[in-house]
């Protein structure tokens, strides 16, 4: 079994993504890992040449910054990426620069990837997600955040990168997915202050004009994690590849779960949701099989 990953990413360094041990997380997975890198301001690049192994394959981009509509420039970074795996891959194994995968999960992938290898009804795998917010130890647990995404799927079957590259598609239609025991490590909302409003003014220039942003965002302040509307401890263990960059990295962020910002609609939900496992009118992006 022949497995392709792939990923895309800018600014690393500049905007404080963990995407070198994104890619180290998939790479014990992967037959070769494909990583679009976009022209930075930064040394981005020298930063994926670091990574010692044979199967990196780098491919360098320039990213369409006049796209602007809804975050799609990430979903063509994304697709550049795709189009270069290998033919002969049997899965795709798509990770972000703020995603991980944990060490833990492997084998439960890798069983999954076998047992649905030869099933043709089966287009995709779709994993739990695990979205941390303010320091590696706290977890965003509100409707506002997605709880699944596709992040395996079969390769020539016509699979594309659908709208901000959260997710994928075939001519627009919904994959056919497996659920799989294994989940996403989110770190994308998991910077001190300073270096989050950095981060959010540069995302922010992917779906606002300049005018937009100018009156959102204050670079001269720090992010304010205090508006989340809920969180919870996180009690696991963090992928291995993580620890140093935790080590080295996290800040105390004090955040009692039992406040919850609600109005009385979402506190109600939020109440069913965690009584039920139900979320009520979930956006899903795949077709569970």
């Amino acid at each position: 079994m022949f497995i392709s990953g792939f990923t895309f990413i800018r600014n690393a360094i500049k905007l404080d993504f963990p995407v070198k041990e994104a890619i180290l997380s998939i790479l014990p997975l992967c037959n070769e890992v494909v990583v679009a890198v976009g022209k930075s301001d930064d040394d981005t690049l020298n930063l994926i040449e670091s990574i010692d192994s044979s199967k990196i394959k780098i491919i360098n981009t320039i990213w369409d910054d006049n796209l602007r509509k809804g975050g799609e420039v990430l979903a063509c970074e994304t697709d550049k990426a795709l189009a270069v795996i290998d033919s002969k891959a049997d899965w795709c194994i798509y990770i972000q620069g703020d995603e991980c995968l944990h060490e833990k999960d492997y084998d439960i992938i890798k069983n999954v990837l076998e047992k649905w290898k030869t099933d043709k009804n089966v287009e995709g795998l779709l994993f739990k997600y695990n979205h941390f917010y303010g320091s590696y130890d706290y977890i965003a647990d509100s409707r506002r955040w997605y709880r699944n995404e596709i992040r395996i799927f079969k390769n020539n079957i016509g699979v594309k990168s659908w709208k901000d590259a959260q997710g994928f598609r075939i001519n627009g239609r919904k994959l056919k997915v497996k659920p799989v025991n294994a989940s996403v490590f989110h770190y994308g909302w998991v910077r001190p202050p300073k270096n989050m409003m950095i981060k959010n003014i540069e995302a922010g220039k992917l779906w606002h004009n300049d005018k937009f942003l100018n009156e959102k965002f204050d670079i001269s302040k720090d992010f304010d994690y205090t508006n989340i509307d809920s969180v919870k401890k996180f009690e696991g263990t963090h992928p291995k590849i993580m620890q140093d960059r935790i080590i080295a990295k996290n800040w105390k962020f004090d955040r009692d779960p039992k406040i919850k910002k609600y109005n009385l609609k979402n506190r109600i939900l939020h109440l069913i949701e965690e009584k039920t496992g139900w979320r009520v009118g979930e956006n899903k992006n795949y077709k569970l099989i």
